[in-house]
């Protein structure tokens, strides 16, 4: 049984990321949100895409209000209106002013902005009061900001909001992006059945493929549910092969403990992985199985998850989630980020294994608090895990954290 840090070096040392060529295609900007860049992205315009005002108020030359002041005001003619959008008609000679708004440009001749605040317009005259703090104040000078044919976005990241923002404001519309990882997910069991069919006794609901699935789709991937196999060989190893084909990832969950009807180790063997993990000192998630598809087109990875559905998610936040985000093509970013918390309750395990209480995790003051989750931490016990949003750590060898003590807490939300 590998310790957690050795699964995880193992796992993140098998992902290949995606090709930057054979796995690259382009997008529209309206569709690139949450996709991942696959080369840097230029711009041809500067930004400032023009010399602006950065505030609403008066274009002049500084020389002529350096001096300025409310006993002994300068007093400068008003020779243009320039509003945002508007291309300036005149350059302003010595005391002459413009009044401007805004983000709009600045005319010849003008080198500081004067805000308005401090200011009296009386007709086509104003009277500045008090001076500007120095030349160029309130002054967006052209490409200040980026200056075009440089690398505006570089490689390996995630678009976000921000990113399609400065896309739009850069008149970049078609963008190359990775494409989205393909993972297959199935669930094993006879015992189990599909949430829209009436229970039996004995048989359990299959939470399982719906709640990785929706984390599958999180992570920016895009997931194939396969649905139930049953606990029959040649079912299994026609569902696992069908997903190899198909697939970059393949989660199951279900049949990798040590069960008369655990086959899959097995089946695995037989068709042609490799197994590197079979199980992880983690409470919730022991059994892990972990095998990659050398013959396959490209390499496939294979994770076999723990039954338990806790165990399930725990197992997919710990080590799926990352190897996916890796693959996906991230080039920083994707492995586990701990923060550290303060913890409002007593933290408790047994110390043999490497633990992990679910709970909910808030900024105060600067400062994360982690307040454990109410209830059964079984790890068969899915109600209380709702609106949590992160894991508190205790290691291997420490059985209790006190109230008020900092925890290691790994974020889920």
């Amino acid at each position: 049984m590998l310790l957690v840090k050795e699964a995880e070096a193992i796992i993140f040392d098998l992902v290949q990321p995606l090709d930057n060529q054979m796995d690259a295609e382009v997008v529209d900007l309206s569709s690139a949100n949450g996709r991942i860049l696959v080369g840097a992205v230029t711009s041809e315009l500067d930004f400032p895409h023009w010399t602006n005002s950065a505030m609403d108020g008066y274009a002049v030359q500084f020389a002529d209000v350096q001096a300025a002041s409310a006993e002994q005001p300068a007093v400068l003619e008003i020779v243009e209106e320039i509003p945002a959008g508007y291309q300036p008609q005149r350059s302003l000679q010595t005391r002459q002013t413009a009044r401007i708004l805004t983000g709009a440009v600045m005319p010849e001749g003008a080198d500081t902005v004067v805000m308005q605040e401090v200011t009296r317009r009386e007709d086509k005259q104003v009277f500045i009061l008090a001076a500007p703090a120095a030349p160029g104040a309130f002054v967006r000078h052209r490409a200040s900001f980026y200056q075009a044919g440089t690398p505006l976005l570089p490689a390996g990241i995630r678009l976000n909001a921000p990113e399609i923002a400065i896309l739009a404001a850069a008149q970049c519309t078609q963008l190359p992006v990775y494409r989205r990882p393909r993972v297959a997910i199935l669930s094993t069991g006879d015992e189990l059945v599909t949430p829209d069919r009436p229970l039996k006794p004995g048989q359990i609901v299959d939470s399982n493929q719906y709640a990785l699935a929706a984390l599958v789709a999180q992570t920016g991937a895009e997931p194939q549910m396969m649905g139930i196999v049953r606990d029959e060989p040649e079912a299994l190893k026609k569902a696992i092969a069908q997903a190899v084909a198909t697939a970059d990832v393949v989660i199951s969950s279900g049949g990798v403990s040590v069960g008369d009807y655990d086959y899959v180790d097995e089946i695995l063997a037989q068709l042609g992985a490799e197994i590197h993990i079979r199980a992880v000192a983690v409470k919730p998630g022991k059994p892990l199985t972990v095998a990659r598809f050398p013959n396959a087109q490209r390499p496939v990875l294979y994770f076999g998850l723990p039954g338990n559905p806790v165990s399930s998610l725990v197992s997919f936040w710990r080590f799926v989630q990352p190897a996916v985000r890796k693959l996906a093509g991230l080039a920083d970013g994707w492995e586990p980020k701990f923060v550290q918390a303060r913890s409002h309750h007593d933290l408790r395990s047994d110390g043999k294994r490497e633990s992990y209480l679910w709970g909910k995790m808030n900024l105060v003051n600067g400062a994360y608090e982690f307040h454990l989750a109410g209830g059964s931490h079984s790890s068969g016990n899915l109600i209380n895990l709702a609106q949590t949003n992160g894991l508190a750590v205790l290691p291997v060898g420490q059985t209790f954290i006190p109230v008020g003590e900092p925890v290691q807490v790994l974020p889920i939300g």
